[in-house]
């Protein structure tokens, strides 16, 4: 049914079914718009039906039937507190928030020191047994932490009209999207800014505190000389794990959902609520992830004209877009309030958020509470391996993945090995060169000294040849000889026969050297 045909009853039953007054205020805001006399008409039977848990069993139910016009509701002047009353030792100077369930006002502490504290006091008329033991749960739940970066408990008691109110540090601060945004943080900035609430939601949960109602406006970002400090606050609808947070009974009514519904968890939004662990956080924690990343919520624009059953359907069945996705496909007026300028949008930040950070987010936001991070530390670490370039468990990563990663986080000692790596590798191929020039110089002397030893045996068999030769023709003319001196013996030729003997008769030093 469109917004604008619902009836009184149709938005009373829905608006009674969300336990957070804030959340409900906003569903309020968001169907009537500027008819501030419905709202006013709802509001006060909303506060009767407080009052008293039957009032629907009443007859003032019949009046709200279809096509019935509404009584005439004239409330009773409530009794608010005006700047310079003061509660216990502290005066109150001006209104700083109000809820459905309380109102929250700057005051000065005048004893037994003097300072700026926020007070919140209970509604005059919202005082009904479901309404102070949620106020009492919460001051229980501010009293047992003790954290720099959740709003600390300084006091407590009771008005003299029997009202209570507690008193906790001042947080002058803005919520933690509208901080990013007005100080132009980057991307690692807004990262660094994240865990540190991550590990303030996990003190929490070690204190057995489960916050149900983790928002941007519930995590306030305040400056302490240039620091960003985050402070979570409004434990209103904080739920114990191991211990009771007050005597008082809180009943949460079947079909009512606990938180505000743009991050709420979808076991938060089944038709019961009563089984939540720290896990339903992580998921909040998730969604205020993807706001800083992306500048909106996963289910912003489908939520926002939806009924109260379908907007427990889209938490619970919807899976939103990935972060990379939401930004490829922003508006350029949405484009002010993400991590980078307008004109670097699309091609740098969305590189930066697709894969890890789409991984991280995704897991957080899991439907299944079993596949989504364990605890908040679990989630601070992912980012943080993230951050120093180490490989995140949100996905079972490649070994190509890991081997990436593992070369961004080294650049410095990868370049160092390369270069001794390249050194090695130009000393071995030098080396390796100038031994195969020496092998070659080597194998051409070797080829070089074979040539000439060739040359010498040649030489020396030519010698030895020529030896041979010279002996022969010796032989010879020595036979000649010896032929012509036989035939001058037989002439008678005396002179010619010694003389032809004489030519083959060795002198005497060539007889010394043949004795030698």
């Amino acid at each position: 049914m469109p917004i604008s045909q619902l009836n009184d009853k149709s938005i009373f039953n829905a608006a009674r079914k969300i336990d957070s007054e804030d959340a409900r205020s906003e569903y309020l805001q968001r169907v009537c718009g500027d008819d501030v006399e419905r709202i006013a008409r709802v509001t006060a039977l909303l506060h009767a039906f407080e009052k008293n848990s039957q009032f629907l069993e009443s007859p003032a139910v019949n009046l709200l039937q279809i096509n019935a016009e509404p009584p005439s509701l004239t409330l009773a002047p409530m009794s608010v507190e005006q700047p310079g009353t003061q509660i216990g030792p502290h005066v109150l100077r001006e209104q700083l928030d109000e809820g459905g369930m309380g109102i929250v006002y700057i005051a000065e502490q005048q004893a037994p020191v003097h300072r700026q504290v926020a007070l919140k006091i209970i509604k005059p008329g919202m005082d009904s047994k479901e309404v102070l033991a949620r106020f009492e749960a919460e001051r229980q739940a501010l009293a047992i932490m003790s954290h720099p970066n959740i709003a600390q408990m300084l006091d407590g008691g009771t008005t003299e009209g029997g009202r209570p109110y507690f008193v906790m540090e001042l947080v002058k601060g803005v919520s933690i999207t509208a901080f990013c945004a007005e100080q132009r943080l980057n991307l690692r900035e807004r990262l660094e800014l994240f865990v540190t609430v991550c590990q303030a939601v996990q003190h929490a949960h070690l204190k057995g505190i489960i916050h149900r109602d983790l928002k941007p406006s519930n995590i306030l970002v305040e400056l302490h000389d240039a620091t960003a400090i985050p402070k979570v606050i409004d434990f209103g609808i904080a739920k114990a794990t191991h211990q009771r947070l007050t005597e008082q009974t809180i009943y949460t009514r079947f079909s009512q959902m606990i938180g505000t519904p743009r991050y709420m968890s979808p076991e938060q939004a089944q038709s019961s609520g009563i089984d939540i662990d720290t896990r339903s956080d992580v998921y909040s924690l998730g969604i205020v992830l993807y706001e800083l990343l992306t500048g909106s919520t996963p289910f912003e624009q489908s939520m926002a004209t939806a009924s109260y059953d379908e907007m427990r359907r889209i938490i619970r069945e919807v899976e939103p877009q990935r972060p990379s996705f939401r930004i490829s496909t922003l508006r350029a007026e949405q484009l002010s309030t993400l991590a980078e300028p307008q004109s670097k949008v699309t091609p740098h930040l969305q590189r930066q958020v697709a894969r890890e950070l789409d991984w991280i987010v995704m897991k957080a936001l899991e439907k299944d509470r079993d596949r989504r991070y364990q605890s908040t530390t679990a989630l601070a670490q992912d980012i943080r391996r993230y951050l120093n370039d180490e490989p995140v468990e949100a996905c079972p990563p490649s070994t190509t993945y890991r081997l990436g990663k593992f070369a961004s986080r080294n650049m410095t000692m990868i370049a160092a090995t390369g270069l001794v790596a390249a050194s090695l590798v130009v000393g071995t191929t030098v080396s390796i060169w100038q031994a195969h020039q020496a092998n070659e110089a080597r194998q051409l002397a070797d080829q070089r000294f074979f040539e000439a030893d060739q040359q010498r045996r040649n030489a020396v068999r030519a010698a030895q040849r020529a030896q041979q030769n010279e002996e022969f023709a010796q032989q010879l003319v020595y036979a000649a000889d010896i032929k012509l001196a036989a035939l001058a013996w037989k002439t008678g030729d005396v002179s010619r026969f010694t003389r032809l003997l004489d030519r083959h008769t060795p002198t005497a030093d060539e007889t010394d050297c043949r004795s030698f």
